[in-house]
Order: structure tokens, then sequence, then C-alpha cells
């Protein structure tokens, strides 16, 4: 508890209420919310670290009491060998600790001590006066294939190599010295042949510097076969170091001794040390990569609804045709059809006729734009149709990452079976334009290409990342419980697959629900599980106003105690009138009136923004996505051009912009901001609206090179 108290700097107190509530089966989303007075306010992202951190102690003590037991075991665990086991501080140092413990395949070294050469390893290591050849003259067995004392010597040698290898002190100071003064290098397999990974072909940075990215491409050219990488350090000074510490004095005994030292290093302990620094290297960076993944989806999974418009869903594409949806303001779909204003057809006026006729008989507001194959000219055909007509419409690009997963799933066919699949598409793309969210929780957060590498990282642990971020994004915002899918109900605190499908199913028997407290209803929806869900589900025109808010149930009477103490009723909430309510109870003492109401200050605070802006959606007070009406082409951009443009993703040495050419332009992360940033995170994140300056264009690689620096 004391170490993971000091590892993200809060209280033991607040490290022990949330690992009891953890392990009380609380969801991280109900604990963050709803038990600030427990945990003192630690926020989602501080409890799942902690929660990930809790798990990684309890299986380190796990292995660590594994190790004791075999050492034990075999009658070899001495005081000494205790106090390494409990002062390691990582799964490495303990295996290096079991190391010598640990039972062996064949080696030379085993092979060795079976013909019973360890007498002379041991003689070998005193370093005593003597003629090595004489001494070896002793051990020399037809029977046991030792005919020479130079077979002898060399098997005592083995020895040797492999008890300086097993040495936990050692292998610790040799990985730290080759860390310290290692490069990571990388050769070309054939330097003449062109491919993405050129800037690798001869590259070397030291190990304590190389950033992750730069570490994920490397290990992918190398599995593609293009690459060859490796560590490089000063071997000849870690020899030295080694017989240093071991080579006393210069007898014949010592210089073979210095043999083993160098036999020991270059054989078995550097290869090792290789492979534990490449995988640690290697797993530095997916975390760094999981990171950025995550916080991009945080993002973009937060992107502000565009609520209550009607929305055509535009899915580009050549020869196929262009697939349309018009949703209604809630989702519902109106209208499908297919154009085909793109090569080969060229049919523009014909997909004119039909879109402007579609804008008219359903008052389209605006058009959604899959940002796919066909993107860009189906962009130009939208813009130039738009400038034809009177009505006000406008249009923006969206990702459509993952909307052709959706809609050949399982759920798409489920949800759309009169659809053909490449309309579920249009249709997808619509409304992950009105409600990011409630969309795009039904596509596998992998599909969503919003970071670097995902398909390198480890599945399993980018996978619970990413539904993390989904559960803290779905829980965040809440969810109407008479509208969501079972996708998005899957999501929510408490709630498994299962339970979300009962909840569907009941709705569809029962009709829509009224009251939080009908949920116990729903098969295999439990007390825990009620506990758990019920504050993130909302009932708008229920029978309750305190159901459409984020007050949880358990705090009903504390909150109608709240208003009638503030002279307020039950009819107030959502009425001006209750803008006083946080003056008033300020007037009247936070602390005293959470006491008089038998709640904490935290809850006692939440409660009162909740009743303030019932059903209030957090993501209403971000900017709105960037709508256009015109679009421009590469030929356009001239350097110095000052434009706006939509964050798509963020890297780590830089951000990419969606300027309305198609192609998206990089802000290189020395180009992001006046001040020092370490991260393209700390200035900017995906669905950002920005302003920023053409640096250059490229018209054959088809880049442009963009600054957010206003220029001088």
């Amino acid at each position: 508890m004391e170490k993971l108290a000091g590892e993200l700097q809060i209280s033991l107190k607040q490290v022990e209420s949330a690992v009891a509530l953890l392990d009380e089966g609380n969801t991280i989303p109900f604990i963050a919310r709803y038990r600030k007075e427990a945990t003192g306010s630690l926020d989602d992202q501080v409890l799942r670290q902690l929660s990930e951190r809790l798990t990684y102690l309890r299986n380190f003590e796990k292995r660590q009491d594994e190790i004791r037991t075999a050492i034990a075991a075999q009658e070899k665990l001495t005081p000494e060998l205790e106090k390494a086991l409990e002062n390691a501080k990582t799964l490495t140092e303990l295996e290096d600790i079991y190391r010598p413990f640990r039972p062996k395949r064949k080696t030379r070294a085993s092979v060795a001590r079976e013909k019973e050469l360890e007498p002379l390893a041991a003689w070998i290591l005193s370093q005593q006066q003597g003629d090595p050849a004489q001494q070896a003259a002793i051990y020399l067995s037809e029977e046991k294939g030792i005919t020479t004392p130079e077979q002898a010597l060399a098997g005592a040698q083995d020895i040797l190599a492999e008890d300086i290898s097993d040495n936990a002190e050692i292998r610790k100071e040799l990985r730290s010295f080759a860390y310290r003064t290692g490069l990571l290098v990388s050769k070309a397999t054939n330097p003449d042949e062109n491919s993405v990974y050129e800037n690798y072909y001869d590259f070397s940075e030291p190990l304590h510097k190389v950033a992750g990215h730069r570490i994920l491409a490397i290990e992918r050219g190398e599995r593609e076969g293009f690459l060859r990488a490796s560590i490089s350090v000063d071997q000849n000074l870690a020899i030295s170091a080694l017989q240093k510490k071991f080579c006393k004095n210069t007898t014949p005994a010592a210089s073979l001794l210095a043999e083993a030292c160098a036999d020991s290093f270059t054989r078995l302990i550097f290869p090792a040390i290789e492979r534990d620094i490449r995988a640690q290297l290697s797993e530095e960076a997916s975390e760094g990569a999981i990171r950025l993944f995550s916080e991009n989806l945080r993002q973009l999974l937060l992107q502000p609804p565009v609520k209550n418009a009607v929305t055509m869903g535009f899915d580009p594409a050549f020869r196929t045709g262009c697939k349309i949806a018009v949703v209604d303001g809630t989702g519902k779909v109106l209208d499908t059809t297919v154009v085909y204003p793109t090569v080969p057809h060229k049919d523009i006026a014909g997909a004119k006729k039909t879109l402007v006729a579609l804008i008219r008989k359903y008052h389209v507001d605006v058009i959604a734009i899959g940002n796919g194959t066909a993107s860009r000219e189906s962009e130009q055909f939208v813009a130039e149709m738009l400038r034809e007509i009177p009505e006000k419409v406008s249009y923006v690009i969206v990702s459509e990452a993952g909307a052709s997963v959706y809609s050949a799933s399982k759920l798409g066919a489920e949800e759309f079976p009169q659809f053909d699949v490449s309309l579920r598409s249009a249709i997808s793309i619509a409304r992950r334009l009105q409600d990011p969210l409630a969309e795009l929780v039904k596509i596998d957060p992998k599909a969503i290409g919003v970071g670097q590498y995902q398909h390198d990282m480890p599945q399993k642990q980018l996978g619970e990342a990413l539904d993390g971020v989904v559960e803290a994004c779905v829980n965040g915002v809440g969810v109407d419980l008479n509208t969501a899918s079972q996708p998005l109900l899957a999501r929510v605190s408490g709630i498994n697959s299962a339970v979300a499908q009962n909840i569907v199913t009941y709705r569809e028997e029962n009709g829509r629900f009224l009251d939080r407290k009908q949920l116990k209803k729903v098969p295999k929806l439990g007390a825990k599980a009620f506990e758990q869900c019920a504050g993130f589900l909302r009932i708008t025109d229920g029978d309750s106003i305190l159901d459409s808010t984020g007050v949880h149930p358990e705090s009903y009477s504390a909150a109608k105690e709240l208003l009638a103490a503030c002279g307020y009723t039950m009819q107030d909430i959502g009425q001006q009138s209750l803008s006083e309510l946080r003056e008033r109870a300020e007037k009247a003492g936070i602390p005293a009136l959470a006491e008089k109401l038998g709640i904490g200050v935290p809850t006692l605070r939440d409660i009162i923004e909740e009743l303030m802006k019932p059903g209030r959606d957090p993501r209403d007070e971000l900017p709105p996505p960037l709508l256009r009406t015109d679009v421009m082409e590469l030929k356009d951009l001239k350097p110095g051009m000052e434009l706006k443009g939509t964050v798509r993703n963020v890297i780590d040495f830089g951000a990419f912009v969606d300027i309305g050419v198609h192609q998206d332009g990089l802000v290189h992360i020395s180009q992001i901001s006046d001040r020092f940033i370490r991260h393209p995170l700390d200035a900017v994140k995906v669905g950002d609206v920005v302003t920023v300056w053409v640096l250059s264009v490229d018209p054959v690689k088809k880049r442009i090179s963009l600054t957010m620096k206003k220029p001088r």
C-alpha cells in the first residue's frame, strides 16, 4: 500500500479506501463519481492507474513467494537471499536472483559438472600459484571423455562462465551499464531496396534517448524483413570491468579466469541483457503508444454531438457509387439511395438532382462525408452542389474508421436488417456526426484509427486500456435508458453484455422506463449491479425529474432535503429560479449543510451541479465541429496561407490537421507552440479546431507542412 501511495503521490488512506472498494467489486466509474469521500475525490484515470499497479504488485508478490518456496525446497534459502528477494523492485530482478536455482536445460557448464570438474573451477577461481595443466591432469578420465588437460580446463571455465552469468548483482550492474552507454542500431537487410523504413537503414541512437515511435517503427521494419536491429555496447569495457571484479593477481589461473569472464559476457550475459533491454524498450514504447491512443480515443469519443440536425450521411466510392442515408435529428433513417458523381460514371447532373431533392424533402441541415476512398472527389462535388442551391446546408468530413467493420457486423445486421451492408456505412457516418459516442461504441476501439502502430501493441493490454477509455467516456456523459443501444448500455458501470440485452428486451416488451427502480425488474440485474449503474442511466420525462440527473438514487432524500433547506421544491428543478441554489447553499455553509444532510462535501457539491443543470451533457461545453461550405485543392495552397482546420490525429512527433484539401497536413511538434512542450498532447487534442499557416506543399508526395505559430 505504501508503495502505491508513493508511486501515485497520494495518501495511504486514499490507497487503502480505493483498494477496499475495488476488492468489493465496485467499478472505477462508480468509485470516481459516487465514492469521492472515501477516496479523497480520486478521478477515474488515477483509479485506473492504481488498479493496474495493484494487479502488477500482487502478481509480483505472488512470484516472490513462488521463488522463495522453490529455493527453500532446495534447502538453499539463506538470510542473504531472503533479503535480496525482499529488496527486489522488478520482476527482472526477481528472476535474476532465481536464475542459479532454476532447473536448467543441458548446458556446457552442466556437462562439465557431470564430469565432476567443479573442484578444478574452484581452484581457478582461487587464483593460486601453480601450473593449471598439472592441476587439470588430476581430472583426466577416458570414461568421462576428458583426455587432455585442455579439455578439463575448458570445462572448468564453462562452469565459471555460467556462475558469473548467474550472479544477480553482476547482471544488474551490466544491464545498467548497457542501458546507460549502449546504442540501438538498425541496418538495412538490402540497402538498395526502397521502403518506408529508409530513415532506419543506417540508424543509431543512445538507448536512453530513443523515442518510442522509433522503437516501434524499427520493430515493424524487422518483422517485415527490411531491417536488422541490435544493441551495441563497448564490450571491451564491460569485459574489462568484469575481469577487474574477479581477477586479483597475474597467476596463470587468473589468466584462465579472465578468459572465463570474457566468455561469460559475450556468450551468456550480453545476449540475455540485449533481449531484456529490447523487451523493456518495446514495453515502454508500447505503453506510451497505448497512452497516446487512449487519449486520442477519449477526445474522439467526446466530440461535441451535432444535436437535432437532419443529417445526410455520404459514404464516398468510385465504381460502386456513393451511398447516401438521410437520418432525422434522433438518428432515425428517413431515406437511402446511391448516386454516381465520381469516376468511372461521373453522373454529376443525376447525382445533384437526386441529392437536392432529398435536401428539400427532408430539410437536411448538414452533410457528413466519410473520409475514405473518393472522399476528395465527393467533397468537391458536394461543395459545388451547395454553391448552386439557396438552402443553407453545410458539410463536414467525418472519420469513417471502423464504419465498414460495423456495417458488416452482426450488430449492424440486427440494427438495420432491411438495408444493404454498404448503406449501413452511410447511416453510421451520419449518426456518428450526430452523436459520436453512441455510434463509435458499436465498433471495436482498435478499429478506430487514432493512434500509432496499434496493430503492433500487446493486444490484450491495448484492448483493456481502450475499453477503460470507452467505459470512462460513456459513464462521464451518461446514457439515456430509453434510447440507448445494447452496445452503449453494455459500457455502463456494472452492466455486462447479457444484462444490456435484457434491458433492451424488457424495454421492447414493457415500453419505456418511467422510473430507475424499474431496472430492478430486469432479469439478472441484481442489487449490486443496480447500485453501480443507476446513477449513469438517465430517464427524461419520467416519474421523477431526479431520474434525468446524475444524482444517484441513494442520494435522492439528501437532494430533496437540500432543496427544502434552500427554499426550493422539486418543481423548481430545471427552472431559472434554481440558478441561486449554489449561492444559497454557500450562504448556509457547505460543510454544515453536508453534515445536516448526512453526506460528504464532494457529494453535496455534485448534487448542487446536477440540480442546477439536470440532464446536462458535458460535451455541450466543447467547441462544435468545423462545418464547411467550400473546398480547396492541394494546388490552391500557398506558403503563408492562413487556414482553419480540425486535429484528426495526435502522434509523438506532431499532429495531423484536416484543412479541407482531403490530405491532412502535419504540424511537427516544433511548430505547435512558441512555448516548450514535451509532447503534442500538452497543446492539442483530437477534435480541436485550430488556426494553422502553410509552411510548404509537396504535390508529388502529397505532403503538407503546417505551423500553428503565427508568422511574424
